[in-house]
């Protein structure tokens, strides 16, 4: 099973987005644009609390290294 973590090479606020494209081997571009339009689309308080909820919750790449 692939682990969720948050991307230190791919990152532009968090990591989030980059760490998903890293995990479904899709370039995170197109999971930071989907996310972009998500948000636009269906209200943006919701989608910024649980990017900032995911940024609280999810590990750092390195992070989830040093537990192993």
């Amino acid at each position: 099973m692939k682990r969720i973590y948050r991307s230190e090479k791919n990152s532009m606020i968090a990591g989030i987005c980059g760490g998903f494209g890293e995990m479904m081997d899709v370039d995170p571009t197109v999971i930071r644009l989907l996310y972009v339009f998500a948000t636009i689309f269906t209200g943006i308080v919701p989608l910024v609390v649980t990017y900032i909820l995911g940024w609280i919750i999810i590990p750092r790449a390195s992070e989830l290294e040093a537990s192993k």
